[in-house]
């Protein structure tokens, strides 16, 4: 058994040609997509690169395994304590753990995400690792070479599994300029419009915001010409849509090139492939640019597509996923029995026979830049706001994905009905969590995040931001931002 992961960085799933985009993006990925199973309701169940990745490995959310935060206590895995024997549990559970132990397979990582993050416990499972050497700055020319001299010297073996990390999505917008632009004349998404830009110029604060793309100022590196520091007419939408688009396409032009390294060891026939990402990104929608920093359907809506080549038919499943619902899915698929410890749930008979799988609502988590928490079900997502990332989120947020995709109009006051009903969903999948949590942790590792000072990347950052706001004519936010963060603001 082969099997190959491509793990790519902040691939939202609407902007690949297989999902419905209007722009060739993806070329190699669609072909995939056409032989396997296309997931189009695939959640990760807490965002964005930490806490996503922590909880596809483990196979855990983000409140059991502790891994919410990309600093402070929560940017780790939680120790097993006094309990922990010779090896920790990761040895034996995590996703690369699993097909090495319970499924006889050589895993190997190719990528640079365990070291951008000193998630050392990312590569538990591995038996083999390929660090590329630039912290998630790695543009797929970097990644590439690795990966065509492993197929080359071990393809044709039996039993691997292959990781490979891409980054190109991920800001900075990194596609060469030599690459050019191949869709300077493609319209752009039609739902930005000079209303929608003009309004949040007008409105909306925020770190990477309208104004604010590089976090909490506009500024521009020259080594990164696609990335812009702010947005204010339809030209620099251009410029920002642009560059995440031609760094899918760069990356796209070298998955081929993988993809072509394997059908010349002739072993296409039986390789599964699984295409996958961590996060999506918010190209606007909720007034956020270039990030991942909610818990919307943008930022954790993540493709997932499988070809499985024994016995699973092209098809597309709208079911709702998690991300941690892959470990058990593959244990499943392959004869496994599944750990106790994983709160994944398997979809195998989607991929099988295309059965409905899918689970009656997922809740979303996001603590990294904002603390959020969302109910996603039917047609409805529905956003609770604990740390607004200075964006002035309300406590409530409700959209109806089927009108308003790109998030837009929120219903909340008009519909307390729907909101209760949400808040219904949340207090029970709440209430099981804590019911379940790890032996000697009671609490929810959401409120240490916030006692500890707040999300890693809005920590201590307010005052400075609030000198930005003055200096940009945006005061008007900074009474309401004092109010809502008395702990955190201090009077110049």
């Amino acid at each position: 058994m082969r099997i190959l992961y491509f793990d790519l960085d902040t691939l939202r799933p609407d902007h690949l040609g297989c999902y419905g985009y209007h722009r060739n993006t993806s070329p190699n990925i669609d072909w995939i997509a056409s032989e396997g199973v296309r997931c189009e309701n695939y959640y990760t169940s807490d965002a964005p690169c930490l806490p996503s990745r922590s909880a596809m490995m483990t196979g855990r959310f983000g409140i059991h395994n502790g891994a919410i935060n990309h600093g402070g206590t929560n940017a780790d895995v939680r120790l097993e304590g006094s309990g922990r024997g010779f090896k920790s549990w990761l040895s034996f559970e995590t996703l690369p753990a699993f097909l090495h132990k319970e499924a006889g397979l050589h895993t190997t990582f190719i990528g640079g995400f365990g070291e951008r993050h000193s998630l050392f416990s990312f590569y538990a499972g591995f038996t083999e690792i390929h660090d590329t050497g630039k912290s998630g700055m790695e543009s797929a020319e970097d990644v590439t070479p690795t990966v065509l001299d492993w197929i080359e010297h071990n393809a044709d073996k039996d039993d691997w599994y292959l990781h490979v990390n891409y980054w190109d999505p991920h800001t900075p917008y990194r596609a060469p300029e030599e690459f050019g632009n191949p869709f300077k004349d493609e319209p752009l998404p039609d739902w930005i419009t000079e209303d929608v830009i003009n309004y949040q110029l007008k409105n909306t604060v925020g770190p990477h915001g309208i104004l604010d793309i590089n976090m909490y100022n506009d500024n521009e590196k020259p080594q990164f010409p696609r990335q812009p520091g702010k947005v204010t007419d339809m030209a620099s939408v251009r410029r920002h849509i642009d560059g995440y688009d031609c760094g899918i396409r760069y990356m796209d032009e070298h998955i081929g090139r993988v993809l072509d390294a394997l059908r010349a060891k002739g072993i296409m026939d039986d390789l599964i492939v699984i295409v996958s990402s961590d996060h999506g990104e918010n190209h606007g929608e909720l007034g956020m640019w270039a990030e991942h920093g909610t818990a919307d359907n943008i930022t954790c809506r993540i493709p997932m597509i499988i070809r499985w080549p024994d016995g699973c038919e092209n098809h597309a499943d709208t079911g709702l996923h998690y991300n941690i619902d892959l470990i058990p899915t593959l244990a499943d698929m392959l004869g496994k029995e599944p750990f106790p410890r994983w709160d994944g749930r398997s979809y195998a008979d989607t991929i099988r026979s295309g059965a409905d799988t899918g689970r009656d609502e997922l809740i979303l988590s996001q603590c990294c830049h904002g603390c959020q928490r969302s109910v996603r079900w039917g047609d409805w997502l529905y956003m609770r706001t604990y740390h607004d990332f200075y964006h002035l989120f309300p406590k409530e947020m409700l959209f109806n994905l089927k009108d308003d995709p790109y998030e837009q109009h929120n219903l909340a006051e008009e519909r307390p009905d729907i909101c209760r009903e949400a808040a219904a969903k949340y207090l029970n999948w709440h209430d099981e969590m804590m019911i379940t949590q790890p032996q000697g942790f009671f609490h929810d590792p959401m409120w240490e995040v916030i006692h500890e000072g707040g999300p890693f990347h809005a920590r201590g950052k307010l005052s400075q931001y609030c000198e930005r706001l003055e200096q940009t004519d945006r005061s008007w936010a900074i009474e309401e931002l004092k109010k809502r963060h008395p702990k955190e603001f201090c009077d110049k």
